[in-house]
């Protein structure tokens, strides 16, 4: 068994990868750029390496860097994780010419099914179904156009070096080809160098199903059954699960054995996975199953893999690597329950999936339900870096159906909180609980055919707004939902930037108010502070202290002292975790005195501004 292992990759994966080895004792090695000095990865590993500045083509892909860590802490072996060089051929043979073990598959193997259009000739040799298309060495203009004509529209352009949705071009009709085509092989030569492409039939009701397979140095060949990342955004996967709904026994098989069969084919030895793409229009069956790619590397959706089959699949990839045969054999493995995975991202959902970049102040993700698991790179007080993808855990639940498994998941992102960041948990709760998702009526433009239908809420509930009012009087805390008393009360409060106004029972207030409350509904999270109080008759006004919901900068003042406002007034904006927040004057008065300029830096909570009531306002 291997001894020292060094992680050539970070976040998730490598913290994953970190788990398995020390539960095996093997020594471990972490790699860090200048962003990841203080990641979680570098301090659960027993040594760290420091490989570059910040972005990624100066540290992690930088294969002579990694190379050089691993010889000077003694590492025997090098773990690419997935993503980065995890499949670079090149990458691959330099490890193994610089005498360690690499832990993936042979160079070879790797360059064989590096090229859609290469993998899939070899593909059609070894008698594994591929989908109608073209793959030949001609690649005029004419000759495409004419091909796509005989395969017949729809039809899918794909550049053969492509992955992750990029350089990829539906094409409806005939006279949209010559543009499609032209803007596929841009995109192709930016992002890979390489403008070569294939052409596809475009599947009816796609269905996205991939086979686990694992080889070793024996020539033993095995497969871990199905999973089913049919609910994808942009063709990146959403929500992964195994085993795939709708599959029988005879489809399953005949599935698995044709990934075998790929597997052996290019002497695979390790993880890796054989994607294929089904017509679900008539359920899933052998015959309309066809092989898309192999991605040689561990997947980031593993995890649903290991709990149907109570399998480590990294303790696989160091036991192999070592030279031990595969664990268990084919009769040996067979599948237990349901499990689900969702990506949780710190992105914004109503601002396009943008990334949400800054720290995490608030990290609290599914409590302890069981059968949920969490996959993480990241803990409260870390920050999202803007160099690298914002994944920032992977939430997997198995349960012994679909339904009990994606129940648990949605309830674990239902109660999940992160903060000031904004995630897509809500949007995965809506997915979750889609009826189309929930009777299993799966195929690849499931998401975007709802779109607005998977948005989360932009504000909570009423009934989440007058209990943490309650809350807040209290002394602060995660505001749940219950709320039986009748509400009496009403006061201004800071919901983020937006002036609200919420009425609740004072009946069921304590202290004066505190600073700030969360606000968690929904997998959606919101900060809500006073703006002033009312009393239980409607009386007395307060000082109307405008302050700030977190550190940031002034980019705005839109009012000067002694000006007379209204009730939702812009009078500044801030800019905070790289969006503008603006805030307004909670009711009608006077500013009476201003704290910001227009540049300025301000910590959270500062007095701003501050509001004189308007007489009988």
């Amino acid at each position: 068994m291997i001894q020292s292992l060094l992680i050539a990759n970070r976040g998730e994966i490598a913290c994953r990868v970190i788990r398995t080895a020390r539960r095996l004792g093997i020594r471990t090695v972490a790699v860090y750029s200048d962003a990841d000095a203080n990641a979680l990865h570098v301090r659960s590993a027993d040594e760290a390496v420091h490989i570059g500045p910040s972005p990624v083509r100066e540290s992690y892909l930088v294969g002579e860097k990694i190379i050089a860590a691993a010889k000077t802490t003694d590492a025997e072996a090098i773990h690419p994780g997935y993503g980065f060089l995890s499949e670079n051929a090149e990458f691959a043979q330099a490890v193994q010419d610089a005498g360690l073990i690499w832990v993936g598959p042979n160079p070879a193997s790797i360059t064989a099914m590096g090229l859609k259009d290469a993998a899939k000739k070899l593909m059609n040799d070894a008698g594994v179904p591929t989908t109608p298309g073209y793959l030949g060495d001609d690649q005029s203009p004419e000759r495409l156009k004419a091909e796509a004509d005989r395969i017949g529209y729809p039809v899918l352009i794909k550049a053969v070096a492509g992955g992750g949705g990029k350089g990829m071009r539906k094409v409806d009709d005939a006279a949209d080809f010559a543009d499609a085509l032209l803007s596929c092989q841009r995109e192709a030569i930016s992002s890979f160098g390489n403008d070569v492409v294939l052409l596809e039939k475009w599947v009816t009701n796609p269905r996205h199903i991939e086979v686990q397979v694992f080889g070793d140095s024996h020539g033993n060949v095995v497969h871990l059954f199905e999973r089913d990342c049919s609910l994808q955004r942009r063709h990146q996967k959403v929500i992964e699960e195994a085993p795939a709904p709708g599959m029988d026994e005879a489809t399953r098989a005949a599935v698995c054995q044709a990934a075998v069969n790929a597997a052996k084919a290019v002497d695979y030895v390790g993880a890796g996975t054989i994607e294929f793409i089904a017509d679900g229009s008539e359920g899933l069956r052998a015959d309309r199953i066809w092989f898309m790619e192999m991605n040689t590397r561990l997947q980031v959706e593993h995890p649903v893999t290991e709990e149907i089959t109570g399998q480590d699949l990294v303790e696989w990839q160091l036991r192999v690597a070592s030279g031990e045969p595969i664990p268990l054999k084919q009769e040996d493995l067979s599948i237990n329950g349901w499990a689900m995975e969702t990506r949780l991202y710190a992105e914004d959902p109503a601002k396009g999936f943008l990334p949400s970049i800054g720290m995490l102040d608030t990290f609290e993700l599914g409590g302890d339900l069981p059968g949920l698991r969490i996959d993480t790179g990241v803990e409260q007080g870390a920050e999202i870096s803007p160099f690298y993808d914002p994944m920032i855990a992977k939430v997997i639940a198995h349960g012994p159906t679909r339904d009990a498994a994606r129940g648990r998941l949605a309830e674990a992102l239902n109660d999940s909180a992160v903060w000031p960041l904004k995630t897509n948990a809500g949007f995965l709760v809506k997915a979750l609980t889609h009826p189309d998702f929930a009777a299993a009526r799966l195929d690849t433009g499931l998401i975007a055919r709802e779109g607005d239908a998977l948005m989360p809420p932009t504000r909570p509930s009423d009934a989440a707004l007058a209990d943490a009012a309650i809350a807040l009087s209290r002394g602060g805390g995660l505001a749940g939902f219950r709320l039986n008393a009748p509400v009496k009360s009403s006061a201004a409060f800071l919901l983020d930037s937006e002036a609200v106004s919420i009425v609740y029972d004072p009946r069921e207030s304590g202290d004066a108010p505190q600073a700030d409350i969360l606000v968690a509904e929904s997998g959606q999270v919101w900060r809500l502070a006073p703006f002033r109080a009312v009393g239980g008759t409607g009386g007395a006004a307060s000082d109307g202290a405008i302050l700030s919901p977190m550190p940031g900068r002034i980019i705005a003042v839109s009012v000067s002292a002694g000006e007379s406002v209204t009730k939702g007034q812009k009078l500044l904006t801030l800019e905070a975790m790289k969006m503008e927040h603006s805030l307004v004057a909670p009711f009608d008065g006077v500013i009476a005195e201003l704290n910001a300029s227009e540049g300025g830096q301000v910590s959270e909570g500062a007095l701003l501004a501050k509001i004189n009531l308007v007489e009988g306002g």
